[in-house]
């Protein structure tokens, strides 16, 4: 865990326990000491939660839609508890869909740190409910710390009143979480079509019922609704070998039978399958690791966090509403296929990547990738950085910025065999157009 940035009050302490003399009115009162701004505290807090977030998706085998949707509701949490101490920042209520405008903090000095750490605590207890991974006590371990951590950064009347503040925020954030459908839409009931180019189990596990069916009916953080950003439809089904769909299939098989090693390698990074810390906590990693490479400050890993956050959120609706949309087959479906024209019955994805059980259009990958990287690079820029997510078990990466790095996240799909080259390419356009979107209508800074 990284050391918690303290930043003490001096001289605001120091004022508060001076008298200040009034020789005509008796006992002066003492001063309320101001509030540090968030802009003084380094980014170390934020990674420490966002650090532990993700891994514990991959703790609790948490899926993509519903990790995005974690990530979103936390992050939004984080930043409004911080957002009073940094000036130049707005609210995100009442710019958010369904959000109501937030509670103002009290009069008197505020220690920020504090106000998000209970805030950010409450709100994920509450979406691990249920847990019996190591998660929650994992979240209580890590508030206690900091709090402790805290202690001797202000007085005791400031950390209670920050404290009791948080609350306030998580509560009403909680509130606005429980109608977005999620109670209702979440592992639907769901009847699988059946014809040809449609959506069937895949191996090697060959689940019945595809992932989340219904997720593209949950309401949308920034999004009018989940067809906003619709993509370019697929080339139409076709088993004729000069057809544009029987190409791009041929293209999967030709390209994971031919993989170079360099290839291979970049499947496996971006892979992010099940029990890791998935695709929308790759980004979460990303933001972090990006946190401590540029030595960032607190409200800049806060609003960078809530823009990832949002991002991935919105994206995972919208991608899940056009798979359902359209329930296309996978290509292993395709090349596996006896009666098709491929027929390559023995015919796998890159080693050690299965193709996750639901439809294939668009990528996932991509489309969050690629919201994602639009909403950093229009906070950070082009920064290079370099991606350690899996230490220990795949070679870190560089890049030059989150564009580049959402470009290799779509192409890997390819590269292990799990989509079709429109897959990516759709969904990566359609991702980007998600972050656009995102940026035309939310305002972070007045």
């Amino acid at each position: 865990m990284h050391a918690t940035s303290r930043i003490l009050l001096a001289s605001a302490l120091a004022a508060a326990s001076s008298a200040c003399a009034d020789d005509s009115d008796g006992p002066a009162t003492p001063p309320t000491p101001p509030s540090a701004l968030v802009a003084s505290f380094d980014a170390d807090f934020a990674v420490d939660w966002f650090t532990l977030l993700h891994q514990s998706f991959a703790a609790e085998s948490v899926t993509p839609p519903v990790a995005s949707r974690r990530i979103a509701y936390a992050s939004v949490a984080f930043y409004e508890s911080l957002v009073h101490g940094m000036p130049e920042h707005r609210s995100l209520g009442g710019q958010l869909n369904g959000l109501a405008p937030l509670p103002a903090p009290p009069a008197g000095a505020m220690h920020w740190p504090s106000v998000a750490n209970r805030a950010v605590s409450l709100v994920l207890t509450n979406l691990f409910s249920g847990s019996a991974g190591p998660s929650l006590p994992n979240i209580a371990n890590l508030e206690a710390a900091n709090a402790a951590d805290f202690a001797d950064d202000a007085p005791d009347a400031v950390i209670a009143r920050s404290i009791d503040y948080g609350e306030q925020l998580a509560a009403e954030i909680l509130l606005w979480s429980f109608a977005d459908g999620f109670s209702t839409y979440n592992n639907c009931a769901y009847t699988v079509p059946v014809g040809p180019g449609l959506w069937a189990p895949t191996p090697p596990a060959f689940t019945a019922n595809p992932l989340q069916p219904c997720w593209g009916n949950l309401r949308p953080f920034v999004l009018l609704n989940s067809a906003e950003c619709l993509p370019l439809p697929p080339p139409p089904y076709s088993t004729a070998a000069n057809s544009s769909f029987h190409l791009a299939a041929a293209e999967v098989r030709n390209t994971v039978n031919a993989a170079v090693p360099a290839q291979i390698a970049i499947a496996q990074f971006w892979a992010d399958g099940g029990g890791t810390l998935t695709p929308p906590g790759h980004w979460v990693s990303i933001v972090c690791q990006v946190c401590d490479q540029q030595n960032l400050k607190l409200d800049v890993a806060a609003e960078a966090m809530a823009r990832a956050g949002l991002a991935v959120a919105d994206a995972f609706i919208a991608c899940w509403e056009v798979k359902y949309a359209y329930n296309l087959l996978r290509p292993i479906t395709y090349i596996r296929d006896p009666n098709g024209p491929i027929n390559d019955p023995g015919w796998n994805s890159v080693s050690g990547i299965a193709t996750p059980p639901f439809p294939e259009f668009t990528s996932g990958h991509s489309t969050q990738s690629g919201a994602a990287s639009v909403v950093l690079q229009d906070l950070l820029g082009a920064v290079p950085f370099t991606d350690n997510t899996h230490p220990g078990v795949w070679p870190a990466r560089t890049f030059s910025s989150f564009l580049q790095a959402a470009d290799e996240a779509a192409v890997s799909r390819l590269y292990g065999g799990i989509h079709y080259r429109f897959g990516n390419e759709r969904g990566l356009e359609m991702g980007q157009c998600v972050g656009q979107t995102i940026l035309d209508n939310v305002e972070f800074r007045d």
